[in-house]
Protein backbone atom coordinates (compact mmCIF):
# COMPACT_ATOMS: atom_id res chain seq x y z
CA UNK A 1 0.00 0.00 0.00
CA UNK A 2 1.44 3.26 -1.06
CA UNK A 3 2.43 5.71 1.99
CA UNK A 4 2.39 9.32 2.52
CA UNK A 5 4.95 11.63 0.85
CA UNK A 6 5.56 15.15 0.19
CA UNK A 7 3.98 15.02 -3.39
CA UNK A 8 1.04 17.55 -2.83
CA UNK A 9 2.99 19.71 0.05
CA UNK A 10 5.77 20.10 -2.86
CA UNK A 11 3.30 20.77 -5.44
CA UNK A 12 2.02 24.19 -3.16
CA UNK A 13 5.79 24.83 -2.11
CA UNK A 14 6.11 25.56 -6.33
CA UNK A 15 3.71 27.60 -6.52
CA UNK A 16 5.10 30.12 -3.63
CA UNK A 17 3.92 28.87 -0.32
CA UNK A 18 6.63 28.47 2.41
CA UNK A 19 4.60 27.71 5.44
CA UNK A 20 2.38 24.98 4.99
CA UNK A 21 0.22 23.56 7.97
CA UNK A 22 -0.70 19.90 8.11
CA UNK A 23 -4.58 19.44 9.62
CA UNK A 24 -6.21 16.54 10.79
CA UNK A 25 -8.88 15.85 13.09
CA UNK A 26 -9.52 12.62 15.84
CA UNK A 27 -12.56 11.95 17.90
CA UNK A 28 -15.29 12.47 14.93
CA UNK A 29 -17.20 9.40 15.81
CA UNK A 30 -16.48 8.94 19.67
CA UNK A 31 -19.23 8.56 22.25
CA UNK A 32 -17.54 10.54 24.57
CA UNK A 33 -14.63 12.82 25.29
CA UNK A 34 -13.64 15.95 22.77
CA UNK A 35 -13.03 16.15 19.24
CA UNK A 36 -9.29 17.79 18.32
CA UNK A 37 -7.52 19.03 15.84
CA UNK A 38 -4.18 18.75 15.05
CA UNK A 39 -1.75 21.41 13.09
CA UNK A 40 1.65 21.03 11.95
CA UNK A 41 3.91 23.55 9.86
CA UNK A 42 7.50 21.29 9.09
CA UNK A 43 9.53 22.38 6.17
CA UNK A 44 9.53 21.14 2.94
CA UNK A 45 12.13 19.71 1.44
CA UNK A 46 14.05 16.32 0.15
CA UNK A 47 15.57 15.74 3.28
CA UNK A 48 13.31 16.34 5.57
CA UNK A 49 10.51 14.29 3.45
CA UNK A 50 13.05 11.05 3.54
CA UNK A 51 13.21 11.55 7.12
CA UNK A 52 9.94 11.41 7.67
CA UNK A 53 9.79 8.28 5.45
CA UNK A 54 12.35 6.72 7.48
CA UNK A 55 10.91 7.50 10.60
CA UNK A 56 8.02 5.95 9.29
CA UNK A 57 5.60 8.62 9.39
CA UNK A 58 1.69 7.39 8.42
CA UNK A 59 -1.80 7.73 9.16
CA UNK A 60 -1.52 7.41 13.31
CA UNK A 61 -4.64 4.53 12.87
CA UNK A 62 -1.83 2.41 10.85
CA UNK A 63 0.31 3.00 13.72
CA UNK A 64 0.97 1.13 17.36
CA UNK A 65 0.35 3.31 20.17
CA UNK A 66 3.96 3.44 21.18
CA UNK A 67 4.81 4.22 17.56
CA UNK A 68 2.37 6.86 17.43
CA UNK A 69 4.24 7.95 21.09
CA UNK A 70 7.80 8.25 19.74
CA UNK A 71 6.63 9.63 16.47
CA UNK A 72 5.04 12.51 18.71
CA UNK A 73 7.96 13.68 20.64
CA UNK A 74 10.30 13.81 17.19
CA UNK A 75 7.54 15.27 15.12
CA UNK A 76 7.59 18.09 17.80
CA UNK A 77 11.54 18.33 17.62
CA UNK A 78 12.14 17.95 13.41
CA UNK A 79 8.45 20.93 13.08
CA UNK A 80 8.69 24.85 12.83
CA UNK A 81 5.38 25.01 14.86
CA UNK A 82 2.59 22.52 16.24
CA UNK A 83 -0.70 23.06 18.21
CA UNK A 84 -4.21 21.73 19.01
CA UNK A 85 -7.55 22.61 18.81
CA UNK A 86 -10.44 21.23 21.40
CA UNK A 87 -13.99 21.50 20.78
CA UNK A 88 -16.10 19.79 24.29
CA UNK A 89 -18.53 17.59 23.87
CA UNK A 90 -20.94 19.94 24.96
CA UNK A 91 -19.87 22.34 22.24
CA UNK A 92 -20.37 19.13 20.18
CA UNK A 93 -24.22 18.36 21.44
CA UNK A 94 -24.76 22.08 20.79
CA UNK A 95 -23.51 22.97 17.19
CA UNK A 96 -22.95 19.10 16.13
CA UNK A 97 -19.80 17.22 14.69
CA UNK A 98 -19.01 19.29 12.11
CA UNK A 99 -19.06 22.49 13.30
CA UNK A 100 -17.24 21.65 16.28
CA UNK A 101 -14.60 19.99 13.97
CA UNK A 102 -14.15 23.14 12.26
CA UNK A 103 -14.41 24.90 15.24
CA UNK A 104 -11.28 22.70 16.79
CA UNK A 105 -9.27 23.40 13.73
CA UNK A 106 -10.03 27.00 13.96
CA UNK A 107 -8.69 27.16 17.49
CA UNK A 108 -5.57 25.24 16.26
CA UNK A 109 -4.55 27.59 14.07
CA UNK A 110 -4.97 30.23 16.56
CA UNK A 111 -2.94 28.41 18.94
CA UNK A 112 0.14 28.15 16.56
CA UNK A 113 2.67 30.99 17.44
CA UNK A 114 3.94 31.49 13.55
CA UNK A 115 1.05 32.06 11.15
CA UNK A 116 0.69 29.41 7.92
CA UNK A 117 0.34 30.83 4.51
CA UNK A 118 -1.38 27.10 2.65
CA UNK A 119 -3.09 24.85 5.17
CA UNK A 120 -3.51 21.07 3.95
CA UNK A 121 -6.35 19.51 5.56
CA UNK A 122 -7.63 16.27 5.25
CA UNK A 123 -10.77 15.98 3.55
CA UNK A 124 -12.48 19.59 4.43
CA UNK A 125 -12.90 22.87 3.26
CA UNK A 126 -13.04 25.54 5.91
CA UNK A 127 -15.05 28.62 3.77
CA UNK A 128 -14.82 30.70 6.68
CA UNK A 129 -10.82 30.93 6.73
CA UNK A 130 -8.40 33.39 5.14
CA UNK A 131 -6.27 30.88 4.34
CA UNK A 132 -5.32 29.29 1.03
CA UNK A 133 -6.17 25.62 1.41
CA UNK A 134 -5.89 22.20 -0.46
CA UNK A 135 -8.21 19.46 0.94
CA UNK A 136 -6.97 15.87 0.42
CA UNK A 137 -9.70 12.72 0.18
CA UNK A 138 -7.77 10.13 2.93
CA UNK A 139 -5.46 13.22 3.43
CA UNK A 140 -3.36 11.10 6.22
CA UNK A 141 -2.50 8.15 3.34
CA UNK A 142 -1.23 10.06 0.96
CA UNK A 143 0.49 13.46 2.87
CA UNK A 144 2.66 13.40 5.10
CA UNK A 145 1.84 16.80 7.07
CA UNK A 146 -1.58 15.62 7.59
CA UNK A 147 -0.54 12.19 8.57
CA UNK A 148 2.25 14.22 10.99
CA UNK A 149 -1.06 16.12 12.04
CA UNK A 150 -3.34 13.24 13.21
CA UNK A 151 -0.49 11.93 14.70
CA UNK A 152 -0.26 14.16 16.97
CA UNK A 153 -3.97 15.03 17.25
CA UNK A 154 -4.43 11.27 17.96
CA UNK A 155 -1.45 11.25 20.58
CA UNK A 156 -2.81 14.15 22.93
CA UNK A 157 -6.47 12.72 22.72
CA UNK A 158 -5.55 9.11 23.68
CA UNK A 159 -3.68 10.66 26.61
CA UNK A 160 -6.61 12.81 27.66
CA UNK A 161 -9.32 9.78 27.66
CA UNK A 162 -6.25 7.91 29.60
CA UNK A 163 -6.04 10.50 32.12
CA UNK A 164 -10.30 10.67 32.13
CA UNK A 165 -10.23 7.25 32.68
CA UNK A 166 -8.83 7.66 36.15
CA UNK A 167 -11.92 9.19 37.62
CA UNK A 168 -14.46 7.48 35.60
CA UNK A 169 -12.94 3.99 35.20
CA UNK A 170 -16.20 2.22 35.07
CA UNK A 171 -16.19 3.49 31.21
CA UNK A 172 -12.47 2.06 30.38
CA UNK A 173 -11.56 5.31 28.84
CA UNK A 174 -7.99 4.18 28.55
CA UNK A 175 -8.99 1.13 26.47
CA UNK A 176 -11.72 2.81 23.77
CA UNK A 177 -11.05 6.36 24.23
CA UNK A 178 -14.36 7.09 23.76
CA UNK A 179 -15.45 4.58 21.09
CA UNK A 180 -18.64 2.47 20.83
CA UNK A 181 -17.12 -0.30 22.05
CA UNK A 182 -19.40 -2.95 23.32
CA UNK A 183 -17.64 -3.18 26.85
CA UNK A 184 -18.19 0.81 26.31
CA UNK A 185 -21.83 0.51 25.48
CA UNK A 186 -22.90 -1.68 28.12
CA UNK A 187 -21.16 0.34 30.97
CA UNK A 188 -23.64 3.07 29.63
CA UNK A 189 -26.34 1.05 29.81
CA UNK A 190 -25.33 -0.27 33.20
CA UNK A 191 -24.62 3.70 34.77
CA UNK A 192 -25.88 6.03 31.94
CA UNK A 193 -23.70 9.11 30.38
CA UNK A 194 -21.19 10.71 32.22
CA UNK A 195 -20.80 14.67 31.86
CA UNK A 196 -18.30 13.77 29.44
CA UNK A 197 -20.83 11.62 26.81
CA UNK A 198 -22.19 13.16 23.50
CA UNK A 199 -25.42 13.46 24.47
CA UNK A 200 -26.52 14.07 21.01
CA UNK A 201 -25.07 11.06 19.92
CA UNK A 202 -27.19 8.34 19.68
CA UNK A 203 -26.87 4.86 21.15
CA UNK A 204 -28.89 1.97 19.10
CA UNK A 205 -30.99 0.09 21.86
CA UNK A 206 -30.62 2.84 24.85
CA UNK A 207 -31.77 6.46 22.55
CA UNK A 208 -34.85 6.84 20.83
Amino acid sequence: MPKPDYYHEKQISSSGFKLIAGIDEVGRGTLAGPVVAGVIIIDINDNVEQTLIKLGVNDSKALTAKKRTDLYKQLIDISTDYSTGWASPKEIDKIGINPAIELSIIRAIKNLKIEPDHLLIDALKLDNLKYKQTSIIKGDTKSLLIASASIVAKVERDKYMENLSTKYDKYEFKNNKGYGTKKHIAAIKAYGKSEYHRKSFKIKGLDY
